[in-house]
Parts: C-alpha cells; sequence; structure tokens
C-alpha cells in the first residue's frame, strides 16, 4: 500500500476547511490555495515515477483489503490527469488573484475551488463506482456555488438549469449503481470487472451499462450538452475557465474507465452507441461554433466538439484510437482553459463579447493577439501543436475499427473549429482600432502570465510529445489490457 495515494484528495480538502476560518485574510487564501496545488502536483509527479517503477499503486482504507473495504487506485491514467488538474488549476488560480474581485475571494471562492478540485482528484482516484458518485458530489456541490457566485442575473437563471439538470443525472447515477450493485453484489471497479465477465454484458446489464452511459454524457457534455453553452458563459472567465478544462473531463474520465474495465465485453453495442453519440456530438457542436458571433458562446461550443473527437477515440476501442484519445485528452485540458482566459481577456478589455464590436486589439495588445493564434491553431489540431498529434491517432484509430463515417465527421468538424475560432481573431485583433488605452475597461496587467504559461505548454505538448510518449503508452496499455488493473487492486488469486 502507497499512503501517498490519498495526498491529492486530502491535501486541497484540509486547505480549504483551513481557509474557512480566515475568512477577512485574502492574501493568505491565496498563497495557500496556490501552495496546495503545487503540493499536489509534485505527489502526481512522485506517483507517476513510482508507477513507471513498481506498477500501479494502491490505498485500502482502514486496511480493509479489496473489494471489501474502500480502495484508491492510482494509475499511470488517473494520475497523469491529475497532474495536468493541478497544471490548470494553478493557471487559473493565478488569473483568478488579478481578476475575480475581492467581493467574491470574500465569500469563500478559494475555499471552494479547492473543494472542486478535491472532487475532481477523487474522481480520478477512486477504486469503486459508489466512491465515484460521491467524488462527483462533492466536484459539483462547489461548482453550484461558484456559478453562482456573485449573484447576476445571468448567473442565477443559469444555476438554476446547471443545478437541476446535475440532480436529476445523480439521481440516475445512484439508480445506475443500485441495479449494477444487485446484478454483482459489489461496487468495486476491479471486482465489477471480474462479476461482470461471470454473469454475462447482455440483456439488462447492457440496459445498465447504457444506463451509466447516459448518466456521464450528462456530466461530460456528450449529445446530452443542452445545458452546457449557458452554463459555461455565465460566471467569471477564471470560473469558466477551470469548469471547461476539468468539470466535462470528469465525465469523461468516467466513460473511459467505465467501458474499458468493467463494459467491455459488448463493443458493437456499447462503443458503438458511444461513437454515434460522439459524431452528433462534434456535429452540433461544430454548427454551433460556426454560427454564433459571441466569443463565449463559440468558445463554449467548441468544449462540446472537444468531447466528442475523445470519445470517437474511445468508441474506436483500438490502441491507436485510445492514445489518440488520452493526447488529445491532455490537450483539451490545457487548451481550453487557454482559450477560455483569452476569450476572457479580450471581453475584460472591450466590455463586450459580441464580435462585431471589437476590432483592431493587436496594435494595442500584440502579445494578447499572437498567443490566442497560437491557441487557436492548437485547439484545431495544427501541427506542430499539442492537439495534432492526438487528432491524427483519433482519426487513424477509427479507420481502424471500420469507422470510416466518425473519422470524417472527425476531420470536418476540426475545420469548422478553425474557421470558428479564427473568426474571433480576425475579428477581434485585426481591422481598424477603435479602441485606445483610455477607453478600455479593463487592464491586461497580471493575467498574461497564466496565459503565457498555458500557451508555452500547447507548445510544448506538440513539440515534444516523444517525453511523454512512455506515460501515454502505459496509461493506455492499462486501459486496454484489464487485468492488469484488476491483479494490481485484487492482487494475482483473485485477478485469475
Amino acid at each position: 500500500m502507497n499512503n501517498l495515494v490519498i495526498l491529492p484528495i486530502i491535501i486541497p480538502i484540509i486547505m480549504g476547511m483551513l481557509m474557512v476560518i480566515f475568512k477577512k485574510k485574502i492574501k493568505l487564501q491565496r498563497f495557500l490555495s496556490f501552495f496546495s496545488t503545487v503540493v499536489v502536483g509534485a505527489v502526481a509527479i512522485y506517483l507517476m515515477v513510482q508507477i513507471d517503477k513498481e506498477g500501479i499503486q494502491i490505498l485500502h482504507l482502514g486496511g480493509w483489503e479489496a473489494p471489501f473495504g474502500v480502495s484508491l487506485v492510482a494509475d499511470m491514467f488517473s494520475v497523469v490527469l491529475v497532474l495536468v488538474t493541478c497544471i490548470v488549476s494553478m493557471c487559473c488560480l493565478l488569473y483568478a488573484f488579478h481578476s475575480i474581485g475581492r467581493v467574491r475571494e470574500s465569500y469563500y471562492f478559494y475555499p471552494l475551488f479547492l473543494c472542486l478540485v478535491t472532487g475532481v482528484n477523487g474522481s480520478f482516484l477512486t477504486g469503486d463506482i459508489f466512491n465515484l458518485f460521491v467524488c462527483f458530489e462533492v466536484m459539483l456541490v462547489s461548482s453550484y456555488v461558484l456559478i453562482s457566485l456573485g449573484g447576476t442575473k445571468i448567473q442565477l437563471r443559469e444555476s438554476i438549469k446547471y443545478i437541476l439538470i446535475n440532480i436529476i443525472s445523480s439521481f440516475l447515477f445512484l439508480v445506475a449503481i443500485a441495479f449494477l450493485y444487485a446484478m454483482t453484489g459489489t461496487l468495486n471497479f476491479a471486482h465489477l470487472s471480474i462479476r461482470v465477465a461471470e454473469v454475462g454484458q447482455e440483456g439488462l446489464m447492457n440496459t445498465v451499462a447504457i444506463l451509466f452511459l447516459i448518466v456521464f454524457s450528462l456530466k461530460a457534455g456528450l449529445f446530452l450538452f443542452f445545458w452546457l453553452p449557458g452554463s459555461y458563459s455565465a460566471p467569471p472567465t477564471a470560473i469558466a475557465a477551470i469548469f471547461a478544462a476539468l468539470l466535462t473531463k470528469v465525465g469523461i474520465y468516467a466513460i473511459i474507465r467505465v467501458f474499458t474495465l468493467i463494459f467491455y465485453h459488448d463493443p458493437e453495442v456499447t462503443h458503438l452507441i458511444i461513437g454515434i453519440m460522439a459524431a452528433l456530438t462534434m456535429l452540433l457542436g461544430a454548427i454551433g461554433a460556426v454560427a454564433y458571433g459571441d466569443i463565449k458562446k463559440i468558445i463554449t461550443y467548441n468544449v462540446i466538439v472537444g468531447v466528442g473527437f475523445i470519445l470517437a477515440g474511445v468508441a474506436s476501442f483500438t490502441t491507436e484510437g485510445m492514445t489518440g484519445a488520452l493526447y488529445y485528452l491532455i490537450h483539451d485540458m490545457i487548451v481550453k482553459a487557454l482559450i477560455f482566459l483569452l476569450g476572457g481577456t479580450i471581453i475584460h478589455l472591450t466590455g463586450t463579447s459580441k464580435l462585431n464590436e471589437i476590432s483592431g486589439l493587436i496594435r494595442l495588445h500584440p502579445g494578447l493577439g499572437w498567443m490566442f493564434f497560437i491557441g487557436a491553431l492548437s485547439l484545431s489540431g495544427i501541427p506542430p501543436l499539442s492537439g495534432f498529434l492526438g487528432k491524427i491517432l483519433i482519426s487513424k484509430g477509427t479507420f481502424e475499427a471500420g469507422y470510416f463515417w466518425l473519422g470524417g465527421i472527425g476531420l470536418l468538424t476540426s475545420l469548422m473549429v478553425l474557421y470558428s475560432i479564427m473568426k474571433i481573431f480576425m475579428n477581434s485583433f485585426w481591422g481598424y482600432t477603435y479602441l485606445t488605452e483610455e477607453k478600455e475597461k479593463g487592464t491586461t496587467k497580471g493575467l498574461l502570465l497564466p496565459i503565457g504559461i498555458l500557451t508555452l505548454l500547447t507548445i510544448a505538448l506538440g513539440l515534444g510529445a516523444e517525453g511523454i510518449h512512455a506515460y501515454v503508452d502505459y496509461a493506455v496499455e492499462g486501459l486496454m489490457n484489464p487485468r492488469i488493473y484488476i491483479e494490481a487492486v485484487l492482487g494475482s488469486s483473485l485477478g485469475q
């Protein structure tokens, strides 16, 4: 057992509770929130090294062995996502220091932020499906408050819709868990994998699998994304960026984990449905991104396209497709945070999100303009930036699986994404400069540092993909061979 596995969960939640005591000490809250994410990032790197040398790291809470107790499981897939979560969180915190405002800071913004990170990390590291539900709820309760923090009219309107949808999906999640437990007698992921294989994935078991898919699709914004564009455009930029980078990705993680470890026996049904939903998600999201002339709407619809593209690789259920899905998932967490921070900065400067009211910003803010250009190319998958390799591998995986229609839709929507995001660049930064420095609604002071870090990361991930290649391959091997996970959690005797 490795006690370090629990640190990415307990460090942010303890720090968050500690900060509640120091409500008026904003500078201390800033330091503690940033420091805790740095420490968790360091723990994630150390765990990655341990996993590479020794294999999957396990912690059985209270000494109760799986499948009877609660287990935390750190495999390469989950720990890589914890590390990326920390990097994105640090950048969003740096941005929030200069943009979120004293009022929101005084109303527990930083404790809520860390509580959300706790739920995200817990979702990645939990080893049983009921505690996945618990961690989802920890994350969602924090997001309920964050989305409404500030109390503007649009925030309150969208928060009602967001909360109602997630309450319904949480109820369905509990129903699905109840059915699964009744049929298998266990909740541990590794033990579920064995029991579902024994029972057989057909009939009612496939129905339960589809119910889980509906639940996670609501969380991820896969096809059932009607709540997402309004909800993600309502809160302040730093909050919207962390939502876009992390919340949908937890739903994607759950789909990947459950449909590679538990419900992988009948891909002609489950994975085909995922593929159809991914195709529709990409098409509808791309149409929305192209149709609107509003920065917030364009970038939120691009979140939806990214969800569909990642899960197209999962639907292929090939090594190439899964490798591409993981590369693209890492890229998408970083680039979505980047694009939301860039878009929010443009709105902060101009006081509007309507493209027909913005022009010529590159003369006053060349650094911001060229970072947006790099982010736009990366989001569209243009080489040599971080989105390129993932798109190539996902397309190859879909073609290998015989899903030529899915790969074709992915490539088509990539062009639509490029058009939609370059529309922001051309309208916002080119043309006549109407806005003077004196008439700007805000300043970029302190905002360009986190944007610059994320821009460098998306360049580095593209040019230096070989540097993380071994870790991605290790993670994909564990996903494509459930026996590795089962034996690590239950032992080789129970994993037979």
